[in-house]
């Protein structure tokens, strides 16, 4: 599988790469045996790039990554996880409701302060059992997770503290990228503008159906070398499953509006004689900032299937067709 650079960094991944939050059991449980399979077929399909974040499955995720890569050559892979959340132990009762189905018992705290920062590598050092992580990504900072008021102190923290806990990482050694890793463009406008980024994890808003990132997100990131890793290019699903009854953007029940303008987009597929979720899966990588895309799944058989959507023929003319019907057209 071709390779893409991370920045100005030596990091290389691979185009498409593997991410964490299914099997650590987001939505529904995922057995370890089932995480385990999944993460057998990425490797042999050529993934060579992993993401996880203590937040799935509040640690489960990242032991079962970590569990996977311990006895795989240390320069055969890259991995990345993330910072700005500390967990503690808690009653199995009193575990927070955060959309996983049997996490770890843990309850969570939000910081991004030069200490949060360190501690937090140290926990997912323990987690992984690995002794080197590649990339670290401040996790969910911004109002689409915090609300407006407490944004503003969660970013004057990052500032004051925590990038500086991230400089001083790479500095050393520790780490050989760091960034953002959020489902937002203006957070990340605001930081970059104020502090250089190796790369940002972006869910869902440089999609086929939102193109957020393209009027301020993406010439930033080509001027300032800032790669891009993008997830959630199915839109929370409706552009895998097209506008069928109970289909989910941005992770609730999609609307008529958008219903209908998925559904316009699914016979432009069908008239160009491909399917609408290949459309989607390309589109990223038709942008040279970006250096991979994710997919996110606890099974094998839709891993296969979302990797076989590469080897369909989509023509990068198409694109253009998709415009009209996007969420977000600031880009004439």
């Amino acid at each position: 599988m071709d390779k893409r650079r991370i920045g100005q960094t030596a990091l290389e991944v691979t185009e498409i790469s593997f991410g964490g939050a299914a099997i650590g059991g987001l939505y529904r449980a995922c057995s370890r045996e089932a995480a385990m399979e999944t993460l057998q077929g990425a490797w042999e399909a050529g993934l060579r790039y992993f993401d996880t974040a203590p937040f799935y499955g509040f640690g489960l995720s990242e032991r079962r990554v970590g569990d996977f890569l311990r006895y795989k050559p240390r320069d055969s892979y890259v991995l990345s996880t993330k910072v700005g959340r500390l967990f503690r132990p808690v009653p199995d009762d009193h575990v927070p409701d955060h959309s996983y189905v049997d996490p770890l018992p843990f309850a969570l705290d939000y910081d991004y302060s030069y200490d949060g920062i360190m501690r937090s590598v140290d926990f997912s050092y323990a987690r992984l059992g690995l002794n080197k992580i590649d990339i670290l990504f401040v996790h969910d900072i911004g109002v689409y997770t915090h609300g407006v008021e407490r944004t503003k102190l969660h970013f004057r923290e990052l500032m004051d503290g925590g990038l500086k806990a991230l400089e001083a990482l790479k500095r050393s050694g520790v780490i050989s990228a760091y960034g953002l890793g959020v489902n937002e463009v203006q957070i990340c406008l605001d930081v970059m503008r104020r502090a250089p980024l190796d790369c940002i994890l972006l869910a869902s808003r440089y999609s086929l159906l939102d193109r957020s990132a393209e009027a301020e997100l993406l010439p930033l990131c080509q001027a300032q070398q800032t790669s891009l890793v993008i997830g959630g290019v199915f839109n929370s699903g409706i552009l895998a499953t097209g506008p069928v009854q109970g289909a989910h953007f941005d992770y609730l029940p999609a609307n008529h509006d958008v219903l209908d303008r998925v559904g316009a987009m699914e016979r432009i597929a069908t008239e160009g004689g491909y399917p609408l979720a290949a459309a989607a899966f390309q589109f990223p990588l038709h942008e040279p900032a970006v250096a991979t895309v994710l997919t996110g799944t606890a099974k094998l058989a839709n891993l296969t299937r979302n990797l076989e959507l590469l080897d369909v023929d989509v023509p990068e003319t198409e694109y253009a067709r998709y415009r009209p019907y996007t969420l977000v057209q600031e880009l004439a």
